[in-house]
């Protein structure tokens, strides 16, 4: 089985990850997202590294229809973005039969309607974007993708419940399904494969928005961490926390700020509140902190959800360090599951935790006691693990000064 996308730089690596290693001939792939996202944009670069042909060694046609938008207006966008190859053909039209009438004619490397839902197929019941209407066009682009081998990109509009707009059959007669996600006020996008037959749905690609495009974002963990900081008395409350999703290793900043004399009891963004309530309870049962008079606020940087329980261990020292006021030093991070009896546990992926840390320039990580005799023969230069059998344990060695 072939894959196309190979050897396509840093973008085609990113989109090629989430796709289970490239796209495959043949295959049917909708790709969503809310309004404005750049899903419009994240396929015109798609389908030009297709067209260039890097992975045969020669230009390819692809073929991209629109049925939102003129030729001209695709073609500005284009020009915008820096696109220049000549094997991309942009084609303006609604009408299913006349689409497949050119891509036959084309022969093209891949097929790109955007979007589903302003196609439609003469003879079939309502307007376009009707339930009949959206399972009926992607039924005849399945055909044509099956007989031809063309592989064939969906766009389809989100609902304001977040779901792709049409019947929930569409997902289910496509091969993969993309999700493309943003922060309303951050130029980071986020493209995740929620069904995918020929490949892992636990993959992600990272991009940021610029003004020529979408591009690849080498270092991930840049969006969850604040630009620079020195360890003072002002950034107390702060801690490292490094999380996965998929293959992927992220190093995020988790917040938090223990206030006397509040009206709010507790307040969380990003961390679960029944996770947070449990760290906070074991903090004041088993390590003897006296939180119940403060008011406690968390926060994981940049909008980042912490789902994991790896987490957990950096949302108490955060805590410890707001109530302490005392800084975490900023080469330092937290690795760990926190346990009701205040035990540290361990969590999966530790040595490519680890590593990831050790690459970014972090010096120290604070990890449950087995995981540092694990990783005790590992080489990760001047990087210090610091072992510790329990929360109080975590405050001995790293919030009391010698």
């Amino acid at each position: 089985m072939s894959c196309l996308m190979h050897r396509s730089g840093l973008f085609g690596d990113e989109v090629s990850r989430v796709l289970g290693g490239g796209l495959v001939p043949g295959s049917l792939v909708l790709v969503g997202g809310d309004p404005g996202v750049g899903k419009s944009t994240l396929m015109l670069q798609i389908a030009a590294i297709i067209a260039e042909g890097k992975e045969i060694g020669k230009p390819a046609p692809v073929l991209y229809v629109s049925g939102e938008e003129s030729v001209e207006q695709i073609g500005n966008r284009a020009d915008r973005m820096e696109i220049s190859t000549d094997e991309l053909f942009l084609y303006s039209s609604t009408d299913i039969e006349d689409i497949l009438v050119k891509a036959q004619a084309l022969s093209p490397r891949a097929l790109i309607i955007d979007s589903i839902q302003t196609v439609h197929l003469a003879g079939v019941t309502g307007s376009a974007g009707g339930i009949y209407q959206v399972k009926e066009c992607t039924a005849a682009l399945l055909r044509f993708a099956k007989k031809t081998d063309v592989p064939v990109f969906l766009i389809g509009h989100v609902t304001k419940s977040g779901d792709i707009a049409g019947p929930r059959v569409l997902e289910h007669i496509v091969d993969a399904v993309l999700y493309m996600e943003g922060e309303q006020y951050s130029s980071h996008r986020l493209l995740r494969a929620f069904k995918n037959r020929f490949g892992s749905t636990d993959e992600l690609g990272v991009f940021e928005m610029s003004p020529c495009g979408l591009k690849a974002v080498k270092n991930p963990s840049e969006i969850f961490l604040s630009e620079e900081r020195s360890d003072s008395e002002f950034l107390a409350g702060l801690a490292i926390a490094v999380i996965m999703d998929g293959s992927r290793t992220f190093v995020i900043e988790i917040q938090a700020l223990c206030a006397t004399g509040s009206s709010l009891s507790r307040q969380v963004n990003g961390v679960q509140a029944g996770r947070a309530d449990m760290i906070i309870a074991v903090l004041m049962k088993q390590a003897g902190l006296k939180l119940q008079s403060n008011a406690i606020f968390l926060n994981v940087v940049s909008g980042a959800s912490l789902t994991e329980t790896a987490g957990d261990l950096a949302v108490a020292a955060a805590i410890c360090s707001s109530y302490l006021e005392f800084p975490i030093p900023s080469n330092m991070a937290f690795i760990g599951e926190v346990g009701l009896g205040g035990e540290l546990r361990m969590v999966p992926k530790m040595e490519k935790r680890v590593s990831t840390l050790a690459k970014l320039g972090y010096r120290k990580c604070v990890v449950p006691e087995p995981a540092a005799k694990l990783l005790r023969g590992l080489d990760f230069g001047e990087f210090e693990l610091l072992g510790c059998r329990t929360l109080k344990d975590v405050i001995n060695t790293v919030f009391i000064t010698s």
